[in-house]
């Protein structure tokens, strides 16, 4: 059982976990994520580790709330337990130890960024980060990153910062400064445009992918990317990977696979939902 320390809200669908877990917290390098297991039958959630104190034995977790597994995590106070946390899974960030980085990060995947920024800057790189959302109330991560280098805050209303997508804020960057390597992390059509950005000019891009994962070990399959000719599996050969060989299409269409399912799931009440009795039938 590992025990909730401390609950946030950063945006109205993103909420940061506080969660003691000092054996993770003691290993886990940037990149790493763990699979998080709320109860008995919960659903298995994989999460990256946005920071960690190993003296304290603490790992933050940052959820978005867009299904009924992870609305149920969100809804856990301090005090409150969590089941299972496995981890560290996954291969650590491939970094560079001189030069400039960019790190481009949308919506919730401006935390995990964050710990890539902050090894980066611990080797002595330059980082700049470019940090975007809907509107000022979806920006999260900020202060944080501020830490590391200088930020440049984008968002689609102009209600905060800059007016305009991060890869509009990454253009001019690219064209204006030499950049060594460039991190992304978003949503698939995001991280797709930074790619398709970074391409023509040879930078380096590594993107952090989110397909359905479940056992975090490379058995399911679940997870599986296309890399040029070559399948990988997200949760053990990843989760980052080279963005200018992801095949980002399938990516997209994977994602989408059960999402109705997802929305019955979320919506409907237990004793009239047809994934309940479906799954009650195969028990």
């Amino acid at each position: 059982m590992h025990r909730i320390l401390a609950k946030q809200v950063l945006s109205p669908n993103v909420t940061r976990l506080d969660v003691h877990a000092p054996r993770i917290a003691q290993i886990r390098q940037a990149g790493q994520f763990v699979i998080v297991h709320l109860a008995e039958n919960s659903e298995r959630i994989p999460l990256t580790i946005a920071d960690s104190n190993p003296e304290t034995g603490v790992i933050t977790l940052v959820i978005q709330a867009v299904g009924k597994s992870t609305n149920e995590l969100v809804a856990l106070n301090a005090g409150d337990f969590i089941r299972d946390v496995a981890g560290p899974l996954g291969h650590p960030t491939e970094m560079i130890s001189s030069g400039h980085a960019l790190c481009i990060g949308g919506g919730v995947g401006t935390a995990v960024v964050h710990p890539i920024a902050q090894s980066l800057q611990k080797k002595g790189v330059r980082v700049t980060s470019v940090i975007g959302g809907r509107s000022k109330e979806w920006v999260i991560f900020e202060n944080e990153l501020k830490r590391y280098g200088n930020v440049v805050v984008c968002t689609d209303d102009g209600s905060y910062g800059r007016k305009g997508f991060v890869t509009d804020a990454a253009k001019e960057i690219l064209t204006n400064d030499k950049v060594d390597i460039v991190y992304a992390v978003g949503p698939v059509p995001m991280m797709r445009a930074v790619a398709n950005l970074t391409r023509p000019l040879g930078v380096h891009t590594i993107v952090s992918l989110n397909p359905v994962m479940i056992d975090g070990t490379g058995m399911c399959g679940g997870c599986r990317v296309s890399l040029g000719n070559e399948t990988k599996f997200a949760c053990c050969d990843g989760p980052e990977f080279d963005g200018h060989l992801v095949n980002f299409d399938e990516l997209q269409d994977r994602l989408g696979t059960y999402r109705e399912f997802e929305k019955e799931a979320l919506a409907c009440a237990p004793e009239n939902c047809r994934v309940e009795k479906q799954l009650a039938k195969l028990s």
